[in-house]
C-alpha cells in the first residue's frame, strides 16, 4: 500500500462534508528527535460552545491478505500517535478510521474488541461504496 491508504481521498471529503474543515493533511506529530504523520487533523467551529472541536485521524483501508497484520499494525501507530499528543499537551481527539465491511465481519471478534476497549480506541467507520461516514465509535 503506497503512503497513502487508498480510501484517503473519500474518507477526507467525508468529513468535509460533515462539516469539518482540514487543516493538515497529514497532521505532523514531533516526538522528541521523532516525527510522526498522521493522515489527517481537522477541527470544526461547535457554535453552541463557540470553541473548536479538533480530531485526527489515521485512515486504514485493510487490503492486507491478513487482516490481523494490517489491526496490529494499525493498532501500534494509534498507541504512538496518543502518546505523540501526551508529550505535546495535545487535547486533540484520535480516531482510526476502518472499512464499514472490515468493521462488519472483523470488529465484532473478541480479539478487536478486548483491544479497542483496553487501548480506549475510537473508532471512525466509513463507506468505501457511496463514499461517507457511517458512524463515529468512541
Amino acid at each position: 500500500m503506497s503512503a497513502k491508504d487508498k480510501f484517503h481521498q473519500a474518507v477526507r471529503q467525508a468529513l468535509i462534508q460533515e462539516g469539518w474543515n482540514i487543516t493538515d493533511d497529514p497532521l505532523l506529530v514531533r516526538y522528541g528527535p521523532t516525527n510522526l504523520k498522521v493522515d489527517l487533523g481537522a477541527e470544526r467551529i461547535i457554535a453552541a460552545q463557540r470553541e473548536s472541536e479538533q480530531i485526527a485521524v489515521e485512515i486504514k483501508s485493510f487490503l492486507d491478505a491478513s487482516t490481523v497484520n494490517d489491526f496490529h499494525a494499525a493498532i501500534g501507530q494509534y498507541l504512538h500517535y496518543q502518546l505523540g499528543f501526551k508529550y505535546n499537551g495535545w487535547s486533540r481527539k484520535l480516531y482510526l478510521a476502518v472499512p464499514l465491511e472490515v468493521y462488519r465481519t472483523e470488529f465484532d471478534k473478541p480479539l478487536y474488541q478486548d483491544s479497542l476497549q483496553a487501548f480506549k480506541v475510537k473508532i471512525l467507520v466509513y463507506r468505501t461504496e457511496n463514499p461517507g461516514i457511517e458512524q463515529w465509535i468512541e
